[in-house]
C-alpha cells in the first residue's frame, strides 16, 4: 500500500463507522440501506488493511466479530445487581390478582408495558464509554459465566454504541427459528445430536469454548432493561426501549402500552395467535408496571420483582393415532425412531412425523401401536409425543417392536451403559461409511490429503469404496472415471494413500472411530500396548489400568473389537500393508531428563513459537501432564500474551511462572538431551 499509516487508520477508522453504521441498520433496524456486496466490499478493505497493520486493529472493528483463539473454561462473574426470576401466572384471574395486588398498593391508576417473553439466554452487557467490555449469563441470578467473547460474534450486539455511554443492558440472546432449523439439519447430516429447542440451541451456543464455533449459529438478541437507567435519562420502560434502540441495541418491536386488564389479556390473545408467525420463538407475554418510580415503590421480593409478572403460555397440543414407527440410522450409528400418525394440524402446521428419541423414550410412554396420542410442538418447531390417551387404547394392540438388528445392514445393535440410545458398531454398514471414510483420512487420523468430503462421496457414489481398507486398492484408473478428478490429482491422491500406510498405529486406531476413543487414548492405547493386534484382546481391566484411560474408554474399546465385522476390516488393511505397530519411542519417565518429567503445566495467553496443541504434545513426550485449570496441584504455569486470570491466580498460589521463552528453551534443551 502506497498510503502512509495515518492515512490507513483514518481510512480504516472511517471504515469501521459505516461499517457499523450499516450493522446497526440491517441487525437493529431491520431497514438495510445498502445491498449485501457493498457491505462485503467495504468490509474485505477493512480486512486487508488490518491484516498488514494488526496495530490499527481496534476492540469495536466489526472483524473482531469472527471469534477468536479457544478459550479454555468460563471464569465466573459476579453480578453487582442480581438478576431477578419473574413471578409466572398461567390465566387471566392471575393477571386480575396481580394488577389488583399493584393498584392497592400504589393507589392509583397504573399503565403497563406488555412485552413479548422471548425463549433464549438471559445475558448481561457491560459497557465503559460506549466500548463493550463484557457479556456474561445469567448463572443463578447472582454468579454467571463470562462469555464476552462468544457475544462479540452476536452481530445485533453493538461493540460501540452510538453515544459513550457507561451502563450495563439486559436481555435475551436467542436463536431464530430459521437458524435452528438450518443448525440442526446440518446437525443431523452430520450424525450428531440435534438440539430439543431453539433455546437449548442458544445455550449450547454460547458456551461453547470456541468462538468460531458460536460465530456460525447466528444468534441474535433483544434488550429490554438496565442497572441503572440515569445515564438514558428516562423514567419510564417503554421510553427507555425506545432509547435503548436509539443508542444501538436491538430491540423487540412487538411492545405495547396497556391502560387495563383489558387491553393487557388482548395483546396476550393476540401473540398467543401469532407466535407461530413470528421468526423467534416466545413462550409467553411479560407484564412491567411502566413508570419507575412506582416500580422502586413496589420494590422487590427476595426472588422477583413486584412490579413484573410472566405470562406462560400454555403448550398447544392435539391428538392423533400412532400408525408406525420407523426406524433410521444416522451416520454415527445410533438408531432412531421417528412415529408416523396420522396427519393433524398444530401450532400452525400439518404433522404426520413425531420425534421419539430412543428406546428408553418408548418405553416411558409405554406407546403401543395404534395408540392415540397427544403430541405438541417442543419449541413450537419439533412435534414430539406427549403422552397416550391409555382410556382410548385398543384391547388387542400391541406394544411397539424394538429393533434387535440394524435395519441398513442387519448387525446386532448394543446398548452401551453409559447412553440410551441404540447403537449399529458395525463399520461395514453403508450409513456409517461415508462418514467413517471422512473421519478416517482426517489430519489426527491418516492424513490423507487430497480426500475431501465431495471426493469421498463421489468415490462411494460410484462403488469405488465399500468401507476404509478400500481406500488401499483403489486404481489410477479408478480415480480418473470421477468427476473433475485428473491425473495429477489422481497421482497425488494414490500418493497420499501409500504415505498413510507407514503411519503408527495410534493414527490408525483413532481413525477407525471407536467411541470414545480421542487421538489421546489412542496414543496412550498405543505407547502401551505396541500393536494394533494387543489393543485388539486387551481386556477392559488392563485398558482401565493406564493412566487416564477410565470405564468408558476401555468398554467401548473391548464391545468394538468383539465385533466380527471389525476383524474383517482389519484383516483387509493388514493385507494392504497398512502399519499396525507403536513407532514413536515409548520412554520410562524415570530415564527423562527433563524439567517437565512428572509436572503439571498450564498453558495460558497466546504462544507465538508454538500452537497450544503442538507445545502440549512436546511437554507429555517428556514426561508433564498439561491441564486446563491453575490448582494448589500445579506445578508450572507458562504464560504467553495477554495471560488473564490464569496467571494471576498462578501468582496468588505461588504457583512456578515460565514466560514463552523459559518453556521453549527447556524444551529445545531436553529434545536435545533426549538425542
Amino acid at each position: 500500500m502506497s498510503e502512509s499509516i495515518t492515512e490507513l487508520a483514518k481510512k480504516a477508522a472511517a471504515l469501521r463507522q459505516e461499517l457499523n453504521t450499516y450493522a446497526y441498520e440491517y441487525y437493529v433496524k431491520d431497514n438495510p440501506t445498502v445491498e449485501d456486496y457493498v457491505y462485503d466490499k467495504l468490509y474485505h478493505d477493512l480486512v486487508a488493511i488490518e491484516a498488514s497493520y494488526p496495530e490499527l486493529v481496534t476492540p469495536d472493528s466489526p472483524t473482531q466479530r469472527v471469534g477468536g483463539q479457544v478459550l479454555q473454561g468460563f471464569e465466573k462473574v459476579v453480578h453487582d445487581v442480581p438478576l431477578y426470576s419473574l413471578n409466572d401466572v398461567f390465566n387471566k384471574e392471575e393477571i386480575i390478582a396481580f394488577t389488583n395486588r399493584v393498584t392497592k398498593e400504589l393507589g392509583e391508576n397504573v399503565t403497563y408495558v406488555c412485552e413479548l417473553k422471548i425463549d433464549g439466554l438471559s445475558v448481561t452487557l457491560r459497557y465503559e464509554e460506549g466500548l463493550f467490555i463484557r457479556g456474561a449469563t445469567r448463572g443463578d441470578g447472582t454468579v454467571g459465566e463470562n462469555i464476552t467473547e462468544n457475544l462479540k460474534t452476536v452481530r445485533s450486539i453493538p461493540l460501540r454504541l452510538q453515544e459513550p455511554l457507561t451502563i450495563e443492558v439486559r436481555g435475551e440472546c436467542f436463536m431464530p427459528k430459521k437458524s435452528f432449523v438450518a443448525l440442526n439439519e446440518k446437525r443431523d447430516e452430520a450424525g450428531q445430536a440435534i438440539f430439543a429447542n431453539p433455546r437449548n440451541a442458544a445455550a449450547g451456543s454460547l458456551r461453547q469454548l470456541d468462538p468460531k464455533v458460536t460465530a456460525k449459529r447466528n444468534l441474535d438478541t433483544f434488550l429490554y432493561t438496565v442497572v441503572d437507567f440515569g445515564p438514558l435519562h428516562v423514567d419510564d420502560q417503554y421510553t427507555a426501549l425506545k432509547q435503548l434502540e436509539n443508542v444501538g441495541f436491538h430491540v423487540n418491536k412487538e411492545r405495547r402500552l396497556c391502560k387495563n386488564i383489558d387491553e393487557i389479556w388482548a395483546y396476550i390473545e393476540e401473540f398467543h395467535k401469532r407466535r407461530t408467525t413470528l421468526p423467534y420463538e416466545i413462550d409467553g407475554v411479560v407484564i412491567k408496571v411502566n413508570d419507575f418510580h412506582q416500580q422502586d415503590e413496589l420494590g422487590f421480593t427476595v426472588k422477583a420483582p413486584r412490579w413484573a409478572a410472566a405470562y406462560k403460555f400454555p403448550p398447544e397440543e392435539a391428538q392423533t393415532t400412532l400408525l408406525d414407527i420407523e426406524w433410521s440410522i444416522g451416520r454415527t450409528g445410533v438408531i432412531t425412531p421417528t412415529a408416523v400418525m396420522e396427519p393433524v394440524r398444530i401450532a400452525g402446521t400439518t404433522v404426520s412425523r413425531a420425534s421419539l428419541h430412543n428406546v428408553d423414550f418408548i418405553k416411558q410412554k409405554d406407546l403401543h401401536t395404534f395408540d392415540t396420542v397427544t403430541i405438541y410442538k417442543a419449541g413450537d418447531i419439533i412435534p414430539e409425543v406427549a403422552q397416550v390417551v391409555l382410556p382410548l387404547r385398543k384391547k388387542d394392540s400391541q406394544p411397539v417392536s424394538i429393533p434387535t438388528t440394524c435395519p441398513i445392514c442387519g448387525s446386532e445393535l448394543v446398548h452401551l451403559d453409559d447412553e440410551v440410545a441404540l447403537r449399529c458398531i458395525n463399520p461395514k454398514c453403508p450409513a456409517l461409511i461415508k462418514e467413517g471414510l471422512r473421519h478416517f483420512v482426517s489430519r489426527n487420523a491418516m492424513n490423507i490429503d487430497g480426500l475431501g468430503p465431495k471426493v469421498l462421496a463421489q468415490m462411494y457414489d460410484h462403488h469405488l469404496l465399500t468401507d476404509v481398507a478400500g481406500l488401499y486398492s483403489l486404481t489410477r484408473e479408478q480415480l480418473l472415471t470421477l468427476p473433475k478428478i485428473k491425473e495429477k490429482s489422481a497421482n497425488n491422491i494414490l500418493q497420499a494413500i501409500a504415505a498413510s500406510k507407514d503411519n503408527s498405529v495410534e493414527r490408525l486406531l483413532f481413525g477407525l472411530g471407536i467411541r470414545h476413543v480421542g487421538a489421546k487414548a489412542a496414543k496412550i492405547l498405543a505407547e502401551n500396548f505396541g500393536d494394533l493386534a494387543s489393543i485388539a484382546i486387551a481386556d477392559k481391566k488392563s485398558i482401565i489400568s493406564l493412566d487416564t484411560l477410565g470405564e468408558t474408554i476401555a468398554d467401548s474399546v473391548v464391545t468394538y473389537f468383539e465385533n466380527e465385522e471389525v476383524h474383517e476390516l482389519l484383516q483387509e488393511l493388514k493385507t494392504a500393508g497398512v502399519n499396525f505397530s507403536f513407532k514413536g519411542r515409548v520412554v520410562q519417565q524415570s530415564e527423562i531428563d527433563s524439567p517437565f518429567n512428572g509436572k503439571t503445566i498450564v498453558l495460558t495467553g497466546k504462544l507465538t513459537h508454538y500452537n497450544r496443541n503442538e507445545a502440549k504434545e512436546k511437554i507429555e513426550n517428556l514426561g508433564g501432564k498439561v491441564t486446563g485449570s491453575v490448582s494448589k496441584k500445579t506445578d508450572i504455569v507458562v504464560a504467553g500474551e495477554d495471560a488473564g486470570s490464569k496467571l494471576s491466580k498462578a501468582e496468588e498460589l505461588g504457583i512456578t511462572v515460565w514466560n514463552e521463552e523459559q518453556m521453549v528453551e527447556a524444551l529445545d534443551r531436553s529434545l536435545v538431551n533426549e538425542d
